[in-house]
């Protein structure tokens, strides 16, 4: 194996390929379980069982991490040397506010938070200089239009410059270290498959070997031709398995992005890959390196030099996840204490109704098709609970205690999943998660709906858009879940921060309306 490093530059852009394109198209398959893999694709896949951290995480906390040194040294060298008894109470804070902010700005600018910066910071030190300095400068022009220049002191203008540049290379050198160390032992990197084989597979890799400092750890090859057209090894690299066998491999291998090297013009072949791959959640990306067909530069994504055409982008990724688990940490602990006489008066008349525990326990669906624990109020007596919600809760089911028909009504009995959320399982909104053996009529809902292990490429949440929008409670027909998987699509391809408040302030008064729930 190696693993280079990536110079990609996000774009939005054209591409051939749309979401409904694919989902629309038939290649006459039926719908199927994941596929099995063959001993070696299961020994490469445990291999990478473990997450991997993003560069793009790793810069985006570094520049926070600068933020606060070069803010932190202003102001202590303010209070040790200057001292809080001086007549410029707000000007000397605000110049060290501006001072942090625009000195990260620039760094940003010049491409100083780069994976590439960061791995070799002594090749970049002119620059750092450079701009260190053009912040200082910056400074002392605007004292000078200002006319307070000479308000300042000197001894903390040239202490903080010199102090703050001896941080940034303490950081930028201690931090390149980690790097190498992390790109050694596999914790920094992105994740890819070659889907597809052959010579156009073999000049795609080679291609993104020459590449330097990338960040792009292939591990293998996913073909669904024989050995006669696409050889088992191609630039040293297995081929491990079919397209449907790739499915269950990305999931165990935490992948994070296929790269598809077939041509556009095999646009049949290519939606029906893209069919079974889309609901992984991972990037997907057609090579470009050997196309006739030309875009525009800015049409493109690269891996270094190498031209990419952004088909799926994963969905909720990086900064995004960062700011979607901020969310469901404060509205999870908001819920928690708001609705703690709630949960506490549910749990004492649980216990005065029937016998057995307060809380039941379901395995479910989580992100990337992974099992998870979802605790709710018992609403069942005990000996009468259906873990595995192989039969459905109808109107007026004798399962169902007096006070779990209530609870169940109003939907309090989903109140514990607070904690599924503050603890990460669950997110506050998203995709409801679904019981493992959840089905319609005695069919399996994967078996009614035609990609619906695409719910899963985001966190399942306690609320979701499906369930303000009406589809909760039973699914007794196959046009239930068909309409819950097309709201729950809808949200995934139109995430936001904003969209979350408005599903999560609209649940309790869609909630008013309980005709499905029983």
């Amino acid at each position: 194996m190696f693993f280079v490093r990536s110079g990609m530059s996000k774009v939005s852009a054209p591409h051939p390929y749309t979401l409904d394109s694919v989902r629309s198209f038939d290649d006459g398959t039926s719908k199927q379980d994941e596929a099995e893999l063959s001993a070696i694709a299961s020994q490469v896949a445990a291999q990478y069982r473990a997450d991997a951290m993003s560069p793009v995480l790793v810069s985006g906390y570094l520049r926070l991490a600068e933020f606060a040194l070069f803010a932190l040294s202003g102001a202590i060298i303010y209070a040790l040397y200057v001292g809080f008894g001086t007549h410029l109470v707000w000007e000397y804070p605000a110049a060290v506010l501006v001072g942090s902010i625009v000195a990260v700005l620039l760094f940003e600018v010049t491409d100083l938070y780069q994976i590439t910066a960061l791995r070799r910071p002594m090749g970049h030190l002119g620059n750092m200089l450079l701009v260190w300095s053009g912040v200082f400068a910056l400074m002392a022009l605007a004292g000078f239009l200002f006319k307070v220049s000479e308000e300042f002191s000197r001894v903390w203008f040239g202490s903080w410059y010199v102090i703050g540049f001896a941080l940034l290379l303490i950081t930028r050198f201690s931090l390149a270290r980690m790097v190498r160390r992390w790109a050694r032992n596999g914790r920094m990197e992105r994740r890819a498959v070659i889907v597809g084989g052959g010579s156009g597979a073999e000049t795609l890799i080679r291609s993104i070997e020459k590449q330097p400092y990338n960040d792009i750890r292939i591990c293998g090859i996913f073909d669904d031709r024989d050995n006669r057209r696409s050889p088992p090894i191609v630039a040293g690299y297995p081929k491990l398995g079919t397209i449907d066998e790739l499915i269950s491999f990305a999931r165990i291998a935490r992948i994070d992005m296929l790269i598809v090297s077939l041509p556009i013009s095999a646009e049949k072949r290519v939606l029906s890959m893209l069919k079974k791959l889309w609901v992984l959640p991972v990037d997907v990306r057609l090579s470009a390196h050997s196309h006739e067909l030309k875009f525009r530069p800015r049409s493109y994504s690269y891996i270094g030099a190498v031209p990419m055409l952004d088909v799926f982008d994963k969905p909720i990724n990086d900064w995004d996840s960062v700011a979607k688990r901020a969310f469901d940490i404060v509205f999870s602990l908001l819920g928690i204490i708001a609705f703690s006489p709630v949960m506490l008066a549910t749990a004492i008349a649980i216990k005065l109704d029937s016998k057995g525990p307060v809380l039941f326990k379901q395995k479910r669906h989580g992100f990337n098709n992974e099992e998870i624990d979802v605790y709710k109020f018992r609403s069942m007596y005990t000996d009468q609970c259906d873990p595995t919600a192989v039969k459905a809760v109808t109107k007026g089911d004798p399962r169902v205690t007096r006070v779990g028909r209530f609870i169940r009504k109003t939907s309090i009995d989903e109140l514990p999943q607070f904690f599924n959320a503050l603890f990460g399982s669950l997110s506050l909104v998203g995709p409801r998660p679904h019981a493992v053996a959840a089905a319609t009529q005695s069919v399996l809902y994967t078996e009614v709906v035609d990609g619906y292990f695409a719910r899963h490429r985001v966190k399942p949440g306690v609320t979701g858009w499906a369930q303000i929008n009406g589809w909760r409670g039973e699914v007794d027909k196959d046009e239930k879940i068909r309409k819950r998987t097309e709201f729950d699509l809808y949200y995934i391809e139109n995430w936001s921060l904003m969209f979350d408040l408005k599903i999560l302030f609209l649940t309790p008064i869609r909630l008013l309306n309980s005709e499905n729930a029983y």
